[in-house]
């Protein structure tokens, strides 16, 4: 099962501020702070082995444990905080979406 975002967007709609306070408040399970929904991209992605993976710059990136954010979405669609290490991307934050 997969769920598409359409293109790479910013994942925080500065029409609803109401956002703003929970966007800033997410952290990930390994309790990383995900910073806020600037710098969060609308994510495609899927599950792969009970496991969920993301596509960053066209690769499929599996998503660790560690990195997803549990609790409600109150945007909808999934989002995901990544960053480069060794010049490969990698997943600081995701939040899952809902399945479409």
């Amino acid at each position: 099962m997969v769920a598409l975002a359409a293109g790479e967007a910013v994942a925080h709609d500065h029409n609803h501020p109401e956002l703003s306070d929970w966007f800033r408040s997410l952290h990930s399970k390994g309790d990383a702070w995900c910073c806020n929904g600037d710098d969060a991209d609308m994510a495609e992605w899927d599950t792969m082995g009970g496991r969920y993976r993301v596509r960053i710059d066209g690769q499929w990136i599996d998503v660790p444990d560690d990195a997803v954010v549990e609790g409600p979405n109150r945007v909808g669609g999934a989002r995901v905080w990544s960053w480069y290490q060794d010049g490969k991307p990698a997943v600081r934050c995701f939040l899952p979406g809902s399945m479409i």
